[in-house]
């Protein structure tokens, strides 16, 4: 097959979706068919100079002004094509009629400007916005969802059919697999994490459903509790925010907690294998790919008792409310006794998400996309 992906506007930087687009890619051609990735060009939200508001409007010329032209350019090859991540879904009018199949990773934006999350109130650009991707989503001939979740929001908000709408899971992104002390340990002490000291990983970004401000609220609660005077918060992900330093500053914990930018993949293999467990306590996910990382590399995970985090972790990951750090505090020191226990469980779940098994299902779902418009074509006739 000739297989067209769309994928992401370079300087929106939204690294998991670029990751998901390079999987594809890779794992495609490596089983046999010609893939292409095309995505907007950053020639006017690259004037820098602009102030932060301007340089949002100026890469709107390129998503939806430029972009589209670019996009028919390259329909003309593509046997099928796949739009990566749902926000994306407002390209869906341009394709005609060649197949295509939408990755819907989780609909939080839509579901924010429905207004759904008192917590997060989006603006009325966004709304408009949303509601463009929704009816992109509306038009779709095939969507895979990462988790039953996603899937569970779809029907509930689109208009689609069952028949429309599927679940692919996840597979992981890197060969994780535990690293050796011998090796992980350089490394750790190259970045600044102290030597054979337990600590606490959390890996995200800074999205407001991320709960990066309950990371720290739980791990201060840690330090009351366990009066542990060499006990460590290891942060990886996006920089802090203002309110996160603030937390830390105001808090006395400038000395526990390690902030790590964007690291490597090689880096975070080592700090999985090292630290003491995940603590990925997310108010709502998509799928949650730091939960399988972790138990790929012997980390033991304490997540979220919500879908989907719940059904990643399966029966390997220790699950507390997110929105509860004292008890969350709590639920980790009972537990720390009996992590290495999890590990072997870690293991055994982690595989069932393999990047082999979700090219193959995307394959299935390619040739039913096209199948069903060779089919319908030939009712016409």
């Amino acid at each position: 097959m000739k297989i067209l992906l769309i994928g992401n506007y370079p300087l929106d930087a939204i690294i998991s979706m670029d990751i998901f687009a390079s999987m594809l890619e890779n794992y495609l051609t490596k089983v046999g068919h010609q893939v292409r990735i095309v995505c907007p060009n950053p020639w006017f939200g690259k004037l820098l100079s602009s102030p932060n508001s301007l340089r949002k409007w100026l890469g709107y010329i390129d998503k939806f002004v430029f972009f589209p032209a670019q996009l028919r350019q390259a329909l003309s090859w593509a046997d099928i094509v796949h739009i990566c991540d749902q926000g994306n879904a407002v390209y869906v009018k341009y394709l005609g009629n060649i197949p295509h199949v939408i990755t819907c990773h989780d609909l939080l934006p839509i579901r924010s400007g429905l207004g759904e999350f008192p917590q997060y109130r989006t603006g009325w650009t966004g709304k408009q916005f949303q509601q463009m991707v929704m009816r992109g989503l509306n038009q779709a001939h095939k969507i895979a969802c990462v988790s039953e979740q996603t899937k569970s929001d779809v029907l509930r908000l689109s208009s689609l059919s069952e028949s429309a709408v599927s679940v692919i899971t996840m597979g992981l992104n890197y060969p994780y697999t535990p690293m050796k002390a011998t090796e992980s340990q350089p490394r750790l002490k190259a970045l600044g994490i102290p030597e054979n000291y337990p600590f606490i990983l959390h890996v995200g970004a800074n999205h407001w459903y991320k709960n990066r401000l309950g990371v720290l609220e739980i791990f201060h609660q840690l330090i009351l509790q366990l009066q542990q005077p060499e006990f460590y918060l290891v942060m990886v992900g996006k920089p802090m925010t203002d309110e996160m330093r603030q937390f830390i500053k105001t808090h006395n914990m400038t000395q526990k907690v390690i902030e790590l930018v964007e690291i490597n993949n090689e880096n975070l293999r080592a700090i999985y294998s090292s630290a003491t467990a995940l603590l990925f306590p997310s108010l709502y996910e998509g799928f949650g790919w730091p939960i399988i990382e972790a138990q790929a590399c012997g980390c033991p995970v304490f997540t979220s008792n919500r879908s989907p985090m719940n059904d990643v972790g399966g029966e390997a990951a220790i699950y507390i409310e997110p929105e509860q750090p004292k008890e969350t505090a709590e639920e980790i020191i009972c537990n720390l006794p009996t992590l290495e226990k999890l590990k072997s469980k870690g293991f055994v779940n982690s595989q069932k998400f393999s990047a082999e098994k979700m090219i193959s299902d995307y394959i299935e779902l390619y040739q039913q996309a096209i199948n069903e418009k060779y089919e319908n074509k030939v009712k016409i006739i």
